[in-house]
């Protein structure tokens, strides 16, 4: 245990009003107020950052997720980046009100950043082998995710298999208490920063395809795993390509029961899909209301009648976006997030598409001509990224789906691969 986790708990009948209070004292001494924030937005200051995907040096990125992790673990010496969570895990005990008030709160100061690595460790993998790891795998790891002293990915995509996550070809096979791994992954988002991976893998071929595959954590320095990255249209390399090559784990090391696999995935995807956390302002993507209103006044262009019906538009969208997901953090009672998460991802997704746009009609040539005006052809990191996330976390098409099967019992789609793996076609 930690010296963070050994930390004693707040009073657990803390009311909401009390535990802000406090939290607000620490923000005021460990942290600046924002000023790129509604109406505290100031045109022309500081650094205008829309992008979605980081165009970085690898020691440039590096040196970002540290400065994010150093944020993080700071919180961890109070509790903060795990309000909800037990105190073996370093946690407060207290409750979704509690943590949605203080994420309220901490988006009033300004913050390291984001990272999709960073948002993977603490907001997929940690919670899945919370909900779905061994006693053993829970306290080795959940603690140290949570407070990002263990980085870790997803090894799910692989280039043979598309959005049909169910037909991955990588191969788990058992040699006693070991396993042996073949294969490939893509699109592995920081792999060449973390420690571990989660891996989907298939381990019987000879079952339909959501049947045969099991979960593991697998250490991204042990002897056969080969990480490249990718360079992205946007600049960076934040994706990678995973290579396997007689990848020798243990078994202590699977996540659920062998078999189990699709389980393991859906739940992780689950907290992928879920955005009830996010105040629908398009922050999380990289620009942002106030940044494009902000834009807009900037150009001229907000007195001409079609670019302010796309402004009221993204408007109304973010709203009901914001609205949808504390709909869907309401019923996520058990903690983990249903069907009603890829409406929210939905959403997510389609406001990134209607702000490149609209973004587009405010500022014509000046978003692909670089003038070297503050705040416009920076936009076109965010233009450039936008697409990407319609196919992460699964494709937009699925998520409708998804919706249309388990939310809407619509009837499922003929399928044409029902029978063993081994034998659907490829």
């Amino acid at each position: 245990m930690t010296d963070t986790q050994e930390r004693p708990l707040v009073d657990p009948d803390i009311s909401v009003d009390d535990f802000i209070a406090d939290a607000r004292a620490w923000l005021d001494e460990n942290a600046e107020k924002r000023t790129d924030r509604g109406g505290d937005f100031v045109w022309g200051e500081g650094e205008f950052d829309v992008a979605i995907f980081h165009n970085m040096t690898f020691e440039e990125e590096a040196a970002y997720i540290a400065g994010i992790s150093d944020w993080i673990k700071l919180k961890a010496t109070r509790g903060y980046h795990a309000i909800t969570r037990s105190p073996e895990l370093g946690g407060l005990g207290l409750s979704r009100q509690h943590a949605r008030a203080y994420g309220r709160l901490e988006r009033e100061y300004a913050s390291p950043g984001r990272h999709e690595l960073v948002g993977v460790t603490t907001g997929l993998i940690a919670p899945t082998i919370e909900t779905m790891g061994s006693d053993k795998l829970k306290e080795q790891f959940v603690g140290d995710l949570l407070s990002t002293d263990t980085l870790a990915c997803q090894l799910f995509s692989e280039p043979g298999a598309g959005s049909d996550l169910a037909g991955l070809s990588c191969r788990a096979e058992r040699d006693g208490d070991e396993w042996v791994i073949n294969g490939q992954k893509v699109w592995s988002s920081g792999a060449q920063f973390s420690q571990w991976g989660e891996l989907i893998a298939r381990t019987d071929p000879d079952v339909v395809k959501h049947k045969g595959l099991t979960a593991f954590m697998l250490p991204i320095d042990a002897p056969g795993v080969e990480v490249r990255p990718i360079t992205q249209m946007s600049g960076g390399s934040s994706f990678c390509e995973v290579f396997f090559t007689d990848v020798r784990i243990s078994d202590d090391l699977r996540i659920g029961d062998v078999g189990a696999g699709w389980l393991v995935a859906m739940t992780t995807l689950g907290f992928e899909r879920d955005h009830s956390d996010s105040g629908g302002d398009g922050s999380s993507s990289g620009g942002n209301w106030a940044k494009l209103l902000a834009t807009a006044e900037y150009t001229g262009t907000i007195d001409e009648p079609v670019v302010r019906d796309r402004l009221v538009q993204q408007y109304i969208h973010g709203r009901i976006e914001s609205l949808t997901n504390r709909r869907a953090a309401d019923l996520a009672k058990s903690g983990t997030p249903g069907p009603e998460g890829s409406l929210g991802k939905l959403l997510w997704t389609e406001g990134m598409r209607t702000m490149t746009e609209t973004v587009a009609a405010v500022l014509g040539p000046k978003l692909i001509a670089d003038t070297g005006e503050w705040g416009t052809f920076g936009w076109g990191e965010h233009v450039l990224g936008a697409p990407g996330y319609r196919i992460a976390g699964g494709s937009d098409e699925v998520q409708r789906n998804i919706i249309g099967e388990r939310v809407l019992g619509l009837p499922r789609e003929p399928r044409a691969d029902s029978g063993p793996w081994k034998d659907v076609p490829r």
